[in-house]
């Protein structure tokens, strides 16, 4: 009875601590389950076998005499039938049509659904280049560099109805956490993905639970122990709107047999300094949560539902209409949510596209779009061919409506992974790609080649006035003239390129001019005509002019004299 005690106490003593380091879901839905299991039994036997011969000085052998072999082996056989049907019972061969539907994709319309982006809007940085600006920021933190380090989180969310990335920062070390642990991680670092600003958020009360922990308050752990039945994806960080910071851990429900067809159930979130924790159903989570869903987990489902449109069997052989999606993908910020991006393409076709996604990583929601293109990949070697003697690299592309046109959008970074410049490629016509060092620039340029390849595809409206007021401002090395127009209060801006006749131009000239619309000002495309009046004209003694325009033009050594 003694050795039958101790065995038990030892072996719930070991199971512990393998719960405590391995953390399996106690849940048969989740494979790891039943390793954990066998582990467990496997422990009994060897517990009991050590105890006897260590207590009673005597070996147990483990024998299966004939008149048991039969029965051991039939356990046996059960036991490995079922598991292999309940591997059978969610693979692609018997339940594609299930697997098809796991992600249900609307038809979508492209002008409808995606809005214009300002310019102050358009994000030029991606989680590499963010990365690099938060590692640079937290090098500026001399009280705290020596003893944390940035995490690789770097979440894109809509924070106050800007794109950014955040991101914690994690111990150095188990020396600098037994350090710091009881105050916790004292800030977070948001990125800016317009303005590419760099921020140290700190903290009232620390952050205490996180993955760098090393005890009970290790996410991982805590989340565990809290709901030891559900099984986790992948938890994302996330600030609320008052930057409250926040992980968001995604409960797994595998929808298809046993462990097939895995898809999102239910969401935890844990407020990452108090330990806060609270569970909704997927469809009841906050407004304020972006990234609900794994990337990797909707581009799979994507997957599944462009090769098993006509079955199973036709994925394999014939490929009628079997689509994939391209090598690669992005984010748009949109209406308070974030979407994904990627393109689909013919799982036989060359470098183009049938169409798009965007998929709300909140809610699931999938919209298609059949603009079909140039991939992706061919867009960015389109926009580096563009600059070949820099030898700048392309980010991968984001989505971006500009005149009712799918137009491609990616940084251009040097070789120290700086964003030097900015390229727009239209997505049905690849080989349309303009450059520049300015978002504007780069803007400006694309627009005057859709112009040049229909004159249709941007909208524009003519205007004309007196100019009322007047300022030039050098950006990055570009020349703009800001103006206004008399019985208005609208701002107009005109590139340099727009016309040489722009360094001359003073209050009082009458204009008429083509512009769009973009963010807060009107971009003119066009200086359609341009009169200086006789105030804006030099006089013939160098005051307050007196002189006609039109005596200068007739007799300029007169007018000179």
């Amino acid at each position: 009875m003694k050795t039958k005690l101790l065995t038990a106490l030892a072996t719930l003593v070991e199971g512990f601590l393998v719960f405590w380091f391995w953390l399996p879901a106690i849940n048969p839905r989740y494979p790891g389950f039943w390793g954990f299991l066998f582990l467990m039994v496997a422990l009994v036997f060897v517990n009991y076998a050590i105890l006897t011969y260590l207590l009673d000085k005597r070996t147990i052998h483990f024998n299966v005499k004939a008149n048991y072999a039969k029965p051991v082996l039939i356990v046996v056989g059960v036991a490995a039938l079922a598991v292999a049907g309940c591997a059978l019972s969610g693979i692609p061969l018997f339940r594609a049509n299930d697997y098809k539907d796991l992600i249900q994709k609307q038809e979508g319309n492209f002008s409808d659904d995606i809005a214009e982006l300002k310019m102050s809007q358009i994000p030029v940085v991606d989680k590499d280049s963010a990365m690099r600006l938060g590692n640079r920021k937290m090098g500026e933190m001399i009280d705290l560099v020596s003893q944390f380090e940035v995490a690789d989180d770097y979440t894109q969310i809509n924070y106050q109805g800007r794109p950014i990335r955040v991101t914690p920062l994690a111990y150095s070390d188990l020396i600098k956490w037994f350090n710091n642990q009881s105050a916790g991680i004292p800030a977070y670092i948001t990125v800016d993905m317009v303005t590419q600003e760099a921020d140290l958020v700190r903290l009232e009360q620390g952050i205490k639970y996180s993955p760098s922990e090393y005890l009970y308050r290790n996410l991982e752990r805590y989340l565990r122990f809290h709901y030891p039945t559900k099984i986790f994806d992948d938890a994302a960080f996330e600030i609320d709107d008052n930057g409250t910071p926040y992980w968001i851990a995604p409960v797994i429900n595998y929808r298809i047999g046993v462990w097939g067809g895995r898809d999102i159930g239910e969401v935890v979130l844990l407020n990452a300094c108090t330990g806060e924790c609270t569970l909704y159903p997927v469809e009841e989570v906050p407004q304020w949560v972006d990234q609900v869903y794994n990337s990797d987990m909707i581009i799979e489902q994507l997957d599944y539902n462009g090769a098993y449109q006509s079955g199973y069997w036709n994925s394999v052989f014939g490929q009628r209409g079997v689509l994939r999606t391209t090598e690669g993908y992005n984010y748009i910020a949109s209406n308070d949510d974030v979407y994904l991006y990627t393109g689909i393409t013919s799982v036989t076709s060359d470098q183009s596209n049938t169409g798009f996604v965007l998929v709300n990583l909140r809610t699931k929601e999938t919209k298609y779009y059949a603009v079909p293109g140039a991939q992706e990949t061919s867009a960015m070697r389109s926009a580096e061919g563009k600059v070949q003697n820099l030898k700048y690299t392309s980010t991968f592309p984001i989505l971006l409506n500009v005149g009712d046109r799918p137009t491609y959008f990616m940084s251009l970074k040097d070789a120290a992974g700086l964003v030097k410049m900015y390229a727009f490629v239209d997505v049905e016509r690849y080989q349309v790609v303009a450059t520049g060092s300015t978002i504007a620039e780069a803007m400006h340029q694309y627009n005057e080649l859709l112009v040049q390849e229909d004159p249709t595809a941007v909208v524009s409206e003519e205007a004309s006035g007196n100019v009322t007021s007047v300022q030039s401002v050098v950006i990055d090395g570009n020349t703009s003239y800001y103006f206004k127009l008399s019985g208005s209060d609208d701002v107009y801006v005109a590139a340099i390129q727009v016309s040489d006749s722009l360094p001359f131009l003073k209050e009082g000239d009458q204009v008429k001019l083509k512009y769009s619309q973009d963010d807060s000002v009107r971009r003119v495309q066009e200086l359609l005509e341009i009169n200086h009046t006789q105030a804006s004209q030099p006089s013939t003694s160098g005051s307050s002019g007196t002189a006609s325009n039109a005596q200068q033009q007739d007799d300029p050594a007169e007018a000179s004299q």
